[in-house]
């Protein structure tokens, strides 16, 4: 956590957003085609990168709840959101490997009490916890029954890509992420009608589902 605490205030810049990770997150949100209005969670938000795709499909009306466990991070968030005149994101402090409904809803209750959002998705985040499942389950169990879930995050790279694999692993231990977690297999063990998007030489995967029942 001290190393996002140093690299927050460059985080952007850093990132790689533009030449290959910004395409995953512009996938994501196409795949999980959200609504005006709904209400829904960023896992592990970081500086607010999905934000403005975020607000483009559930717009000002729409309630976006980034969660995470960097402070400094969440503070790059916070200025984003201010300096662009964001009125409907709420962030929330916390590590979403220990998060539950109480933690959520004392800062967002819906209609009837009951904190559950209409979606939930991670992006590049899940690779970065030890206890990933954890933060998964988390997604399942604050959001509705009908709700649809993302995630993007990382693998080795194939194909003609394969050249680039000892830098996407560098990258990866630099940052802390386990390219070797897939985390997407979650959702597609626990989701139906799952869409699937794999770029840059399948290095960043993208995964959608709805929530089942009885999973």
């Amino acid at each position: 956590m001290a190393k996002y605490t140093t690299i927050a205030p460059l985080y952007d810049l850093l990132s790689a957003e533009y030449p290959i990770y910004g395409a995953g997150r512009r996938r994501l949100l196409q795949l999980m085609d959200l609504q005006r209005g709904q209400q829904v969670l960023d896992i592990g938000c970081g500086t607010g990168l999905n934000f403005s795709l975020l607000r483009e499909q559930i717009g000002a009306e729409g309630i976006l709840v980034g969660i995470d466990r960097s402070a400094a991070m969440l503070a790059r968030a916070q200025r984003k959101a201010e300096r662009n005149g964001w009125k409907n994101i709420i962030l929330i402090h916390a590590d979403a490997t220990a998060l539950d409904e109480p933690s959520v809803s004392a800062h967002v209750v819906r209609e009837g009490g009951r904190p559950l959002a209409d979606a939930a998705l991670a992006t590049y985040s899940l690779s970065l916890m030890v206890d990933w499942p954890r933060a998964w389950r988390v997604m399942w169990e604050l959001t509705t029954p009908e709700a649809r879930l993302g995630i993007c995050d990382m693998q080795e790279p194939n194909g003609p890509g394969r050249v680039c694999r000892p830098l996407a692993k560098a990258v990866c231990r630099l940052s802390g992420s386990d390219i070797a977690a897939h985390p997407w297999t979650a959702l597609e063990h626990d989701c139906t009608n799952v869409l699937h998007a794999s770029l840059r030489s399948g290095h960043v995967q993208v995964r959608t589902g709805s929530k089942s029942q009885g999973v």
